[in-house]
């Protein structure tokens, strides 16, 4: 017993769980169209999150929100990415007005809990109800397609029901309906772990590259570099799940500065950083559900799927099934006809971002790919295709898909070439994926 009184059915169109990136850009897309829409958050923002760097295609999103001068005073501006190796002793910078589409030339690096919360406060101004501190708990699909009942409880154990048209899975890495279903699964292709922390006091580029986000392999996976607007950067280390097991006792805050001294280049950007914040771990970073749609429910962003973040995707894939996701809903809602045909646009969508930038995802670290990245060739504009997928270019009319496959066949070619070095790293690839038991790792669900 809680000791509240029982609360009476609310009812809405639509009802979103989650209010980071993707629920905050699907519900006001559907307020503006005149539905009713509740947003239940389980946090209070502004609050702490990882994924700070945007790309390019994020952009158009954020005008179409409305919030682009609002994201524009608080980021840092990002004009490029930069890859660094121990394999090469060079470092190679992309830039992003160099793709194929020359109109997108930079993004954001921005620190989540400012950014998230411009977009939670757009969708309240927009119109849909938001309700911050409220964790949903259930939800009971009616028959016939009527909708759904969905109990939530606030932060001082008031519970409430609302009775809505169409559900949106919008909670992230909570997977809350993929969870229920449990249609959840470790991505069979990859699998990572990552830890993270924020420094001050690091060594950024000079210049406009000064916003860049930098990658850094090393042996056992990558890092990430992200300068923030305040003097902050982002530093993380995504792992192969083996490398978490040898933390041991370790605390997490210590394992990562052994880590980073791992990487002499990083090491030596960081050598008058200290930390700001404790560091924190994650383990089963990629993992794939297998629908993202169902009768009056939808699942987006990555509630549905999530990839390693090396291209820095997260954050548009989330906003693009947002405002996917608004269109698919409006048409189930206004022209049921026409519902089958629109969620399997939405389908489609959801499933192209990830895949699109899965297949170099799963090779980023094979040493064919890095000498590809390391040493990038325009033969057949496959530079500027490649630098079209880094900035998210992926869902538009750019035609980048011959030259993306004539990059893939390049790469097939080399591989096979140098059979015998292509053959050891699958090998080793195929041992670094294997699951590994997270307990005693010091990482989250």
């Amino acid at each position: 017993m809680t000791g509240f009184a029982p609360q009476e059915m609310n009812e809405c169109d639509v009802l979103v769980i989650g209010g980071g990136p993707a629920g905050s850009t699907v519900a006001p897309m559907l307020a503006r169209k005149g539905y009713r829409v509740v947003l239940l958050e389980k946090a209070h923002h502004p609050r702490f999150h990882i994924g700070e760097s945007l790309l390019p295609a994020n952009m158009p999103l954020l005008e179409e929100l409305g919030v682009a001068d609002e994201v524009r005073a608080i980021g840092m501006e990002k004009w490029g990415a930069e890859f660094v190796s121990p394999w090469h002793g060079h470092g190679q910078e992309f830039r992003f007005s160099e793709a194929w589409d020359k109109s997108m030339p930079y993004a954001y690096q921005v620190k989540r809990a400012d950014f998230d919360l411009i977009l939670i406060r757009n969708a309240a101004r927009e119109g849909a109800e938001v309700i911050e501190g409220c964790k949903v708990g259930g939800v009971d699909f009616l028959p016939d397609d009527q909708g759904a009942i969905v109990s939530a409880t606030h932060d001082d154990g008031r519970e409430q029901r609302w009775k809505s048209r169409f559900v949106v899975d919008a909670s992230g890495r909570d997977t809350f309906l993929a969870n229920r279903f449990r249609i959840k699964h470790r991505n069979p292709r990859h699998n990572s772990s990552a830890m993270y922390a924020h420094f001050v006091g690091a060594r950024r580029n000079e210049g406009q590259a000064e916003g860049n986000i930098t990658i850094f392999w090393f042996d056992h996976g990558w890092f990430w570099f992200i300068p923030l607007s305040d003097g902050v950067t982002s530093v993380g280390a995504t792992v192969w799940p083996y490398y978490m097991k040898t933390k041991g006792s370790r605390p997490l805050d210590q394992f990562l500065l052994d880590t980073i001294a791992m990487c002499p280049p990083l090491a030596e950007r960081l050598k008058d950083a200290h930390a700001v914040t404790a560091a924190e771990a994650t383990g089963n970073f990629s993992y794939v559900s297998e629908r993202n749609h169902g009768a009056n429910y939808l699942l987006l962003g990555d509630a549905f799927a999530f990839i390693d973040p090396v291209f820095s995707s997260g954050v548009m894939l989330a906003m693009n099934s947002g405002i996917a996701g608004a269109e698919a809903i409006d048409t189930c809602l206004s022209r049921p006809r026409e519902a089958a045909a629109a969620l399997k646009e939405f389908d489609r969508i959801m499933r192209h971002g990830p895949t699109a930038f899965s297949w170099f995802i799963y090779r980023i670290t094979n040493p064919t790919m890095r000498d590809m990245f390391m040493g990038p060739r325009n033969v057949f504009r496959v530079k500027e295709a490649l630098l079209s997928v880094l900035a998210g270019d992926v869902f538009g009319t750019t035609p980048i898909w011959n030259s993306v496959r004539i990059f893939k066949l390049i790469y097939y070619v080399t591989s096979i070439v140098n059979g015998r070095r292509s053959l050891a790293a699958w090998r080793k690839r195929r041992l670094n994926i294997r699951p590994v038991d997270e307990a005693g790792m010091g990482v989250g669900p």
